[in-house]
């Protein structure tokens, strides 16, 4: 059975080095970069400074970096940047927006470089790129997997109509040692580290939400930018650690109606460090408590066949969530606006995207 990935044989130069950015959000010098120099030094950076502005974040000699700080941001955006969090990590889809590249690879500064079961460090970012440039499989589920890595294809019963697969938007990592966990599971399990090398990637099935970590994440940026919005978090917002959350719920239902794929599975990477867990509940508990009603809010989301385009889907969603979730908390009316400021200021820095997006089809011409 022929394949349909795009090349991503082993060469001399970095898979596309001039085609993907780096998104990485922090309020801490970058030290941990040293070890991905062999990885991450092709490619350009873009760091999201949080916090204080005035603080210096020290780059190791040799990247290829932009730093943005609250200040540029400000600047930047105007009075559009209140849709930008601060004092949380959220900050980081700042970057996605000021990005001029096809595809986004966004990492926190607490992932390390972590080992296959052989004992061989784990290049995440060509993993990720491998998953983007093959297809998504997400209208019938293949046992084996994959189908398009080497070594699988698809089974017996498969049909042969959907072989070709949909362009995959979105790659979405794992880690080991530190899993991934919310505060009253880390509570209960303070111990708990993930040692499970699981050699497998995954589209996640349409119709099926899943919890969207931002620790470790690629996406196509022209085929899912716009909606890659982390919400609002941290200062001043009740709620915290919900924005990749937020993010992957948009994006799941987005994709699933323009007939887009999302990949879990490979690759893994060495997350370091616990975050506090009563801090963390502190952040979550309203979270926790909302997504028992967001959950069913998502499940049931129809976006109307005039939705052709990304921003269309977000700016109909935007209004669904001001109709149906403003009654569940005023903050949701917020964050209903936000949303539409987000993609007003995605659109000012990305004219052509806009432009494309306001075409009948959503594609430019």
């Amino acid at each position: 059975m022929a394949k349909h990935c795009a090349s991503v044989s082993p060469s001399s130069t970095p898979l596309l080095k001039d085609e993907l950015d780096i998104v990485i959000p922090t309020i801490r010098n970058l030290d941990f970069l040293e070890m991905w120099r062999p990885f991450f030094q092709p490619y350009h950076l873009i760091i999201v400074q949080d916090g204080d502005p005035s603080k210096v974040i020290k780059v190791p000699e040799g990247f290829d970096y932009e730093l943005y700080n609250r200040n540029d941001i400000n600047k930047i955006l105007g009075p559009k940047a209140s849709c930008i969090s601060f004092k949380d990590s959220a900050c980081r889809c700042f970057g996605y927006m000021v990005s001029k590249k096809k595809y986004i690879y966004t990492i926190d500064d607490d992932c390390f470089v972590a080992k296959d079961p052989t004992g061989k460090e784990i290049n995440a970012l060509e993993q990720h790129i491998k998953n983007l440039l093959c297809p998504s499989t997400p209208f019938f589920f293949n046992t084996l997997y994959d189908p398009y890595r080497d070594g699988a294809d698809f089974v017996r019963g498969y049909p042969f109509s959907l072989r070709e697969g949909v362009p995959t938007a979105v790659s979405h990592g794992l880690w080991l040692n530190i899993p991934d966990y919310d505060a009253p599971t880390q509570l209960v399990k303070p111990l708990e580290r993930n040692t499970r090398y699981v050699d497998a990637v995954m589209t996640i099935p349409k119709g099926t939400l899943f919890p969207m970590c931002g620790m470790n994440l690629a996406f196509d940026r022209e085929l899912i930018g716009p909606a890659m919005y982390f919400g609002l978090m941290g200062d001043g917002q009740p709620i915290g650690r919900y924005d990749d959350m937020w993010a992957g719920w948009c994006i799941k239902v987005i994709c699933d109606h323009l007939g887009l794929g999302v990949k879990t599975g490979l690759p893994y990477i060495w997350h370091s460090k616990a975050s506090n867990p009563f801090v963390n509940l502190k952040k979550e508990y309203k979270g926790i408590y909302w997504q028992e009603e967001l959950i069913p809010f998502f499940q049931s989301v129809a976006l109307p066949k005039e939705c052709t385009s990304v921003q269309k889907c977000y700016l109909e969603l935007s209004k669904q969530v001001k109709a149906k979730l403003g009654k569940v908390d005023d903050y949701f009316n917020k964050l209903a606006d936000a949303m539409i400021t987000w993609i007003e200021a995605w659109d000012d820095l990305n004219p052509s995207t806009a432009t494309a997006a306001k075409l009948p089809n959503g594609s430019s011409k």
